[in-house]
């Protein structure tokens, strides 16, 4: 049986589409938005002209991100994955359709964070596209809003 409880490790924010991902130790969940302060949440990512459900905070996994460095040879710096949170300890694919909390937000989980062409370019790693299917993390919408730090624990709702 899947995890359904784990952490958060890291936060990752950037003001507009393609600027590098700062790192702070907590950011504000705003409900049908997104992270203050993130490209989603004022409409200014690589892909806000194309709104669906899942946009408001991504995910991926701590573990992901090893495996990729194991199995492909590819390490990430720090927000280079372009998703909000790091998680550790808990099963994302788990999350899809159902709500979970993360610090003082409750989010739900929408689809799979697909990787796309966009962070292979940003990052100059053409092979990342491929190394990263099935490990690109989950996408969710913020359905009420809170306060998320590092360190705080995630657990279904």
């Amino acid at each position: 049986m899947p995890s359904l409880s784990g952490a958060v490790c890291s936060i990752h924010v950037a003001r507009s589409a393609g600027l590098p991902m700062d790192g702070p130790g907590e950011v504000l969940a705003v409900a049908g938005r997104g992270l203050e302060g993130d490209r989603y949440a004022t409409g200014l990512g690589f892909y806000s002209n194309k709104p669906e459900p899942g946009r408001h905070v991504t995910l991926i996994a701590a573990e992901a991100l090893a495996e990729l460095e194991r199995v492909a040879g590819i390490r990430l710096d720090p927000g280079a994955h372009r998703r909000n949170l790091v998680t550790e300890g808990i099963a994302l694919d788990a999350l899809i359709g159902r709500a979970f909390t993360v610090g003082g937000a409750r989010l739900r989980g929408i689809k799979p964070c697909v990787p796309c062409v966009h962070i292979a370019e940003l990052n100059g790693e053409p092979a990342l596209l491929e190394a990263l299917v099935g490990r690109g993390g989950l996408r969710a919408d913020i359905v009420a809003g809170g306060l998320i730090r590092v360190g705080d624990l995630i657990t279904e709702a």
